[in-house]
């Protein structure tokens, strides 16, 4: 395959615009006076093919009219300003911090018990193999 650059006609310039593509594209962000503007000058016009020429020129699909006009209407000015997109966070009960601190203290107390218990268990072990005779101890339930 040839690398050769390829020839420009003689009605091109002989300097092209260079496209930048981005690593990560971002999201556009309409501020709630460029929606309030741009539906504005839209509602103005009167001129068949003005919207789409308006449309084009921002850059802007008719869903975002509609999406904007629906908010309008409802009359929430907040509801033209841009929205962050996700989950929203939850508001955290203390209670739940407060569970998880106790559970977290139960397991490091039950693995502890666990340990000694092991501990008990081989001297036990040790003492019957040495022949000591150890106590007997009343277990309360």
């Amino acid at each position: 395959m040839s690398t050769a650059p390829i020839p420009m006609s003689a009605g091109s310039s002989a300097r092209r615009p260079q496209v930048e593509v981005l690593a990560k594209p971002e999201r556009r962000r309409f501020t709630a006076e460029y929606k309030k503007q741009i539906l504005e000058e839209i509602d103005a016009v009167r001129e068949p093919g003005a919207v789409g020429a308006i449309l084009r020129r921002e850059g802007l699909y008719s869903s975002h009219l509609a999406i904007w006009r629906a908010a309008r209407k409802r009359r929430e000015l907040e509801a033209l300003a841009p929205r962050k997109r996700g989950p929203k966070p939850k508001e955290r009960d203390p209670r739940d911090r407060r569970i998880v601190d106790l559970e977290r203290e139960n397991a490091r107390l039950s693995a502890r018990a666990e340990r000694a218990e092991a501990i008990i268990e081989i001297q036990k072990k040790v003492s019957e193999f040495l022949g000591i005779q150890l106590p007997k101890i009343e277990e309360h339930s």
